[in-house]
């Protein structure tokens, strides 16, 4: 079915197909990493022809995985967020869904990270509007609660930061997908930047041994090497290993 849909050319392919087409391209993405090339061409196809928002928030994951993965400069990266940022925005409009808040929030949010201070602060406030949208219409968002635990941990107070609250929300989404490698990444790093180096180092090496990531892919190309370059800083830290959790270092 796969290879029958590549061959045929996305304009006689509908839209249900692109999606499932691309999400199965996407799913081991890492043994060919030139798959989410290939996905971002059908579905760009598929949304000229039929912009329906599943469509369009499948292309705005894509442009992201281009963005993280593909692209091979700082402006290839941001143009590939902001084609992201599009293709969500065009899905909201459409249909105001949970994905299309969510894609929309994590484009913008890497542009934010790319782009000058001055349009970062405006890009901000979006994106933390599109994160709070996410969690309005679904509590219990895997993805809106490590956003929203993100713009938590790393935004200064009076801009809504406060990193209690980040702990609660990266431990929640954790709760309902302990699987979820990228926001045991994110708690890790928490718990480092508030001193709390053996609860980071337990964290890190779950992230190491977990059996069944969620995201298989992100987790073999980017969140392994993460947590082996964060645990070398710790060891460079010299932070004890029979440290008990919760207990801090001076």
């Amino acid at each position: 079915m796969l290879a029958l849909l590549l061959v045929a050319g996305a304009s006689s392919v509908r839209a249900e197909d692109a999606v499932e087409t691309a999400r199965a391209l996407l799913a081991a993405w890492h043994e060919d990493p030139a798959r989410i090339d290939r996905a971002r061409t059908l579905l760009e196809s598929a949304a000229a022809a039929e912009p329906s928002p599943p469509t369009l928030v499948e292309l705005s994951r894509v442009w992201f995985l281009t963005g993280d993965f593909r692209a091979h400069s700082t402006s290839e990266r941001v143009a590939a967020y902001e084609h992201g940022r599009e293709a969500a925005g065009r899905a909201r409009d459409l249909a105001r869904s949970e994905q299309a808040y969510l894609w929309y929030a994590i484009n913008t949010g890497r542009v934010a990270e790319l782009t000058g201070v001055m349009r970062a602060v405006r890009l901000v406030s979006s994106v933390r509007e599109s994160s709070q949208l996410v969690l309005r219409i679904n509590p219990s968002s895997v993805d809106g609660l490590i956003l929203a635990g993100g713009l938590a941990a790393e935004l200064p107070g009076f801009m809504g930061g406060d990193r209690e609250k980040a702990e609660s929300y990266f431990a929640r989404a954790l709760e309902l997908d302990p699987h979820k490698t990228g926001g045991r990444l994110e708690l890790a790093r928490l718990y480092m930047a508030t001193r709390r180096w053996a609860d980071a180092r337990r964290e890190l090496e779950r992230v190491l041994d977990d059996p069944a990531p969620s995201d298989l892919p992100r987790w073999t190309v980017a969140e392994v090497p993460r947590a082996r370059a964060l645990l070398a800083e710790l060891g460079a830290r010299g932070e004890p290993r029979g440290q008990r959790p919760g207990q801090e270092s001076p």
